[in-house]
């Protein structure tokens, strides 16, 4: 085997990998039929060699050369923060580089999805039809002259989430899926946070797959409400003062059938949970198939919680790598040698090694380090109760006689917010795992959007998100078999209105981190009902969060009747809880 066969995956001198030694044949604009006769763009690469080869399928809604052009890994970006050189952002090539795979033995086929690109018909983003459609393409690879009948799926985002609902499926050639970087709960992994539209996403993600994916949606809603109903529920869109508020919204209102703007329009009608979430989540019960899940703790705001889902609800052989807060370099390259390993293991028998490794493998922040473990939430978690107090401190101690509350004000003349630190810490702590936040409050309007932060603050006080949770309070509703005390599950139906003034409990999901707070350094929590302003791509994508139009004041509550806490997964350090001196002795006088 050559020694760059090696290179980024060498962990031990017995296991191989297929070796890279053949040459690549390019067989652009494949045109592969489906049963009612649309047509699927997709181009080919496979090995120019002998013999049969199995396949490596990735189906997207993105524009086709942009996924495997000759271009070199860039970090991810987006139009806010791309380079002067740069006219369109590569946030969506998350393909892989077929030469990679064909070159070591690997057919590698990457599909445009019906309604997107040139292929024909219309898009319906991730539905029924488009499920249908990747399994009609993976029997098509099957019975290729030069597959030996067995496919894999590959690839990050839209590729990995297309994989799980593909594989729900149980296409019989379907080995294997390496689908890291995925959401499998559209609703609330990214359009409907906590029960909160976050509208920047689904705006910004449908223009720029307008204009450089051709994409052409179909129009759920008004299939289902018909011509009159649907002149209803868009007049009824238009009087509400959330949305009115919202500029790019009216504008795809005023106008909701043309290109895009069916999609945009699908998620505003469908507000909570229904049969059409329901066709775009993933049921674990139904995957047979080995499954390599992931995501990077930068991506709290779109694929970081399912890659948790995954873990907890795959019952197929599973691994699952969280990464630093970085996302991937697109073209996506940093785990092509890893899923060649994933792959052969399991169509080509070969000893990769892969499954005689931790299942899990974590990336610690502050430490530059992995952690491997066999089951999440680590064992070795304590979970410690951080208690919301008067002058804007977060503690370990319980509530003292006689505390009461803080309170904020939330208008478009004002957004207030609360933050509640930590003293400094004395210990190298570290926090992994699931996050939950318990409120007692109030509001003066009959509805709260919660918008929680967790962050980090360095001993020159600097401040670092770490991670963040939503709730829209009429949602406060939890599924009880699903939630656990660390993590809150909602329901999402028969939202109940808040009284004003009437004191409520809010069970809040913080996504889940892996972070070492070092000592001097300070927990912050920070309590609000609007999004701060982004300041990379990824924080970006969790923000664009819709905003009560009302004026409100809101009330949070810490006393002993009402002990709202933040609970912490410790896993190291922190055994003597934190020091409110901080570990110092005070000056001398």
């Amino acid at each position: 085997m050559p020694f760059e066969d090696y290179a980024g995956a060498m962990i031990g001198p017995n296991w191989k990998t297929s070796a890279r030694k053949y040459g690549v044949i390019a067989e652009p604009d494949q045109m592969i039929t489906m049963d009612d006769g649309i047509k699927l763009h997709a181009n080919l690469w496979r090995p120019d060699g002998k013999g049969k080869f199995p396949a490596v399928l990735g189906v997207h809604g993105y524009h086709a050369e942009g996924q495997t052009g000759p271009i070199t890994p860039a970090a991810i970006s987006s139009a806010q923060w791309k380079h002067a050189d740069q006219e369109r952002t590569n946030a969506s090539l998350e393909a892989g580089d077929p030469n990679f795979f064909a070159r070591r033995g690997y057919a590698h086929l990457v599909c445009n999805m019906r309604g997107t690109g040139t292929s024909e018909g219309e898009w319906q983003y991730c539905g029924p039809r488009e499920v249908d459609d990747a399994c009609a393409v993976i029997e098509w690879l099957a019975a290729q002259p030069w597959c030996d009948g067995n496919v894999v799926m590959f690839g990050v985002s839209y590729f990995a989430r297309m994989q799980l609902m593909v594989a729900t499926r149980q296409p019989k050639a379907l080995k294997a899926l390496f689908c890291p970087w995925g959401n499998t709960d559209l609703y609330r992994d990214i359009c409907y946070r906590g029960g909160l539209l976050g509208y920047q996403w689904p705006v910004g993600w449908s223009q720029t797959s307008l204009v450089y994916g051709n994409v052409r949606p179909r129009n759920h809603a008004k299939e289902e409400l018909g011509d009159e109903g649907f002149k209803r529920a868009i007049a009824a869109l238009m009087e509400n003062e959330d949305i009115r508020s919202v500029p790019e919204l009216m504008a795809i209102l005023r106008n909701p059938g043309a290109q895009v703007n069916a999609f945009v329009t699908d998620v505003l009608l469908h507000p909570t949970r229904c049969a059409y979430w329901e066709e775009r989540t993933v049921d674990y019960s139904k995957i047979k198939v080995p499954s390599y899940i992931g995501a990077c703790w930068g991506n709290y705001g779109i694929h970081l919680p399912a890659a948790f889902r995954s873990w907890e609800h795959l019952k197929a052989p599973k691994k699952m790598l969280i990464g630093p807060a970085i996302y991937l370099d697109r073209p996506v390259y940093q785990l092509q040698h890893e899923a060649v390993r994933w792959f052969d293991h399991w169509i080509k028998k070969n000893d990769t090694g892969i499954m005689d490794e931790p299942p899990i493998r974590v990336f610690v922040t502050n430490t530059g380090e992995w952690k491997e473990s066999t089951t999440w939430p680590l064992p070795q978690t304590r979970w410690t109760p951080f208690y919301l107090h008067e002058h804007a401190l977060l503690s370990e101690h319980e509530h003292w006689p006689f505390e009461g509350g803080d309170s904020f004000e939330d208008s478009p003349w004002k957004r207030g917010r609360l933050q509640y630190e930590t003293p400094p810490m004395v210990e190298n702590t570290e926090v992994i795992g699931p996050i939950a936040l318990k409120l007692y409050a109030a509001s003066t309007d009959d509805d709260i959007h919660w918008i929680i932060t967790l962050l980090e603050i360095d001993p020159e006080g600097r401040e670092r998100l770490v991670s963040k949770g939503w709730l829209k309070g009429s949602h406060r509703k939890l599924d009880l078999k699903a939630s656990k005390p660390w993590e809150p599950i909602h329901t999402h139906v028969d939202p109940e209105p808040l009284v004003p003034g009437q004191i409520y409990e809010f069970d809040i999901k913080i996504v889940a981190t892996a972070i070492q707070f070092n000592p001097g350094s300070r927990i912050a929590l920070r309590i609000a009902c609007s999004d701060d302003p982004p300041k990379d791509p990824l924080e970006m994508i969790g923000c664009g969060t819709l905003r009560r139009a009302h004026a409100s004041r809101i009330m949070v509550y810490h006393d002993a009747e009402h002990p709202s806490c933040l609970l912490l997964p410790i896993t190291k350090g922190n055994v003597l809880n934190t020091y409110f001196s901080g570990g110092k002795f005070p000056e001398s006088a």
